[in-house]
């Protein structure tokens, strides 16, 4: 009984060694493949990265440049403006100054119009005194002009 335990003992540490190379093997191939994705990836990159150095070492001094000067001012205007959504591009004039536009505010909604209208338009039809009916029939004319309203 003894001999088949030491047999299937020596059998079991005989085998170790090579599962543990296989591991190795295996390890090293998955660590050999991370190294050929990461040398592909960087010799893919690095001109784009030398195109950015490149351009960095031409903008740079500008840059700093132009943030010490105008950076004070800049914060300033920063802390002023609470939605740039409503502000245009900036424009560059031709005597060079930079001006940025407020957006034209927006046209009330059309149901606000319609419910304008509709609190003038029982005037126009004979509710009131013909001074008011005509008052409210010129209101409401240059209301549906302005506001480019249809009449119903």
């Amino acid at each position: 009984m003894k001999q088949p335990l030491a047999l299937a003992l020596a059998l079991a540490l005989s085998t170790t060694p090579a599962v543990a190379q296989e591991g190795d093997e295996s390890g090293s191939m998955m660590q050999r493949g991370l190294e050929l994705f990461f040398e592909g990836l960087r010799d893919e990159v690095s001109p784009a990265l030398r195109d950015l150095q490149d351009m960095v070492a031409e903008y740079g001094p500008g840059m700093r440049r132009f943030l010490s000067e105008m950076g004070p001012a800049l914060a300033g205007i920063l802390e002023e403006v609470e939605d740039w959504s409503r502000y245009e591009a900036p424009e560059i004039l031709p005597n060079g100054d930079i001006i940025i536009r407020r957006k034209p505010d927006e046209a009330p909604e059309p149901e606000a119009v319609r419910l304008v209208l509709d609190v003038l338009a029982p005037a126009t039809c004979g509710g009131a005194t013909p001074v008011l009916a005509e008052v409210t029939d010129v209101l409401f004319g240059l209301l549906q002009a302005v506001l480019d309203v249809p009449m119903e």
